[in-house]
């Protein structure tokens, strides 16, 4: 295992901003919209409307019954924190963009884990849509875990073939 130091931290520096980021931003919607509310910010292209899910990303096993789906996904959200954790600590150094996009993906799952064990779902609230068509609803916690994604791929699947030689987690 390697140290916690330099951009290992720089990344948990990150994961601990989005996670404040992301509680503010979810307790400012809370105090501004009853859930339910919407209010039009750019008109024909995005509101803010104040959702709960109980589901995961896109809304999936939203509605279904029973007290053991919120356990079940805060313990798949533990496993994920655990194994994203593990990354940040075990990839090589020369990594920067993995390791920091591990943090932001940190940040975003411990956002999330922490609305589900307080109560049971997720506050949603950014609202991008054309005409009839709206995105699901999703907040920054989900907004880090995207982009955290979007440049681990970026990192893997681009970058690593400029320079082949690197390691990649």
């Amino acid at each position: 295992m390697r140290p916690w130091n330099g951009i290992r931290r720089t990344a948990i520096l990150v994961a601990l901003s989005i996670l404040a980021l992301d509680q503010v931003s979810k307790a400012w919607i809370e105090r501004m919209l009853p859930v339910g509310g919407k209010r039009e910010v750019i008109p024909g292209f995005f509101n803010l409307t104040h959702i709960r899910n109980d589901g995961v990303a896109f809304g999936l096993f939203a509605g279904s019954d029973g007290r053991w789906k919120v356990w079940l996904l805060a313990a798949l959200a533990l496993v994920a924190i655990a194994v994203v954790i593990s990354l940040i600590r075990n990839t090589p150094t020369s990594n920067r963009l993995s390791i920091l996009a591990l943090g932001l993906v940190l940040g975003g799952a411990l956002g999330n884990l922490l609305d589900r064990l307080a109560s049971g779902a997720v506050t949603d609230f950014l609202d991008f849509y054309r005409g009839g068509y709206h995105w699901h609803n999703f907040n920054v916690a989900d907004s880090a875990i995207s982009v955290g994604v979007t440049l681990l791929l970026l990192d893997s699947l681009v970058l690593s073939r400029r320079n082949p030689r690197s390691p990649r987690p």
